[in-house]
């Protein structure tokens, strides 16, 4: 599925061009605050996002065949860490009934996280792999 250059997974880039690729796939994104400021929680960043990240989402789309929309990015409010939305390793993605059936057939549930919410994953041995979380209100999803 990969059509798109993993060297260049680690680079971060800017939200401008962030949105235009999320836009040409076929990927949504939307902000609460209907803003794009990365110091600002309410709003919906992609600012200093990892290219792997915004590609992994890509494929996702395609992948799935279901509608992708994109709820949070890098701007502030998440939780810290090296594999956090401030390091661009993370995404919100809006719950639809596609992409939950996607999600749940695709990945195997691998246990419940602090918060309760369910953790999915390809391969719960391999700790470099992808790990979804269901919360109330979207997919929180660390592509690595």
């Amino acid at each position: 599925m990969k059509t798109w250059d993993t060297t260049a997974a680690s680079e971060r880039i800017g939200h401008a061009r962030a949105a235009g690729l999320l836009l040409d796939a076929g990927v949504r994104w939307k902000s609460t605050g209907d803003c794009a400021d990365r110091r600002r929680p309410y709003c919906t960043s992609l600012e200093a996002i990892r290219y792997g990240t915004l590609m992994r989402t890509i494929d996702l789309r395609r992948g799935s065949g279901c509608p992708v929309t994109v709820t949070g990015g890098t701007e502030t409010g998440h939780a810290d860490g090296r594999y956090s939305h401030g390091e661009g390793y993370k995404v919100d993605l809006a719950h639809n009934r596609c992409l939950d059936a996607y999600v749940t057939r695709t990945y195997r549930y691998w246990r419940r996280r602090g918060d309760g919410a369910a953790l999915y994953h390809a391969a719960p041995s391999d700790v470099r792999a992808d790990v979804w979380a269901d919360e109330p209100t979207h997919w929180d999803v660390l592509f690595r």
